[in-house]
């Protein structure tokens, strides 16, 4: 059983995060909480509200370093329901602590970053027979832009945020690209009526490449 108990701070910003707390089987847990309303869409890998979609919030749940649930889509939307949020979301988990995460800003974009680096490791490695069990060690990335992008570039700005990833672990001196479970999601607002699109977000377009230090930025400050 679990219960989320009080707030404890509220950030400003494009998406104001909420510190929230909870206790869980007698362990004191925390989860951020992202909650913006209608006009946002977003792409996420999330195992809640993963794809392309608008979304009314993300909630990033630090969960217990021996977690076993296998229905965690089903946990976090029930830790979505006792926050009080509703509609359509992104869900996050990591075993890491949320309230120690890195923040990065860039001419407009922000990112936060949740760090946990236990189990960890590069991308392409020799293949294994043995079935692989997802352990919730991870690295959770939300960014968000100001302004609208396509569903092409949105899917850029996936790639762009991983490539930031990637760059500030290796400068931080950690030989990995990450861990088996690291997550992305990337936030723009629902274009209105005569609202520009943008129709890239790789590293060197004007958007990508303030995406890509605000990342950047934000996994140096969240890795121990």
């Amino acid at each position: 059983m679990s219960a989320l108990i009080r707030p404890s701070g509220t950030s400003a910003g494009l998406l104001p995060v909420r510190v929230l707390s909870r206790v869980e089987e007698g362990e004191q847990l925390h989860a951020l909480l992202w909650q913006v309303g209608p006009g946002w869409r977003m792409i996420s890998s999330a195992v809640l509200g993963g794809g392309i979609g608008e979304r009314a919030w993300v909630l990033n749940a630090q969960v217990s370093h021996g977690y076993r649930r296998d229905d965690p889509d089903r946990h976090l939307a029930d830790l979505a329901h006792e926050a009080g949020v509703r509609g359509a979301g992104v869900g996050l988990m990591t075993a890491a602590d949320v309230r120690h995460h890195g923040r990065g800003c860039d001419d407009g974009v922000e990112a936060t970053v949740t760090a946990g680096l236990g189990v960890r490791g590069w991308a392409a490695t020799a293949a294994r027979t043995e079935a692989f069990v997802p352990r919730p060690g991870t690295i959770n990335i939300v960014v968000a832009l100001p302004v609208a992008l396509t569903d092409a570039a949105l899917v850029n700005a996936v790639a762009t945020a991983t490539e930031a990833k990637v760059q500030a672990l290796v400068e931080a001196g950690y030989d990995c690209s990450g861990t088996p479970t690291d997550a992305v999601c990337v936030a723009a607002p629902v274009p209105a009526r005569g609202d520009e699109v943008h129709c890239f977000a790789g590293p060197r377009s004007p958007w990508g490449a303030r995406l890509a230090r605000a990342v950047h930025s934000a996994v140096l400050s969240a890795t121990p």
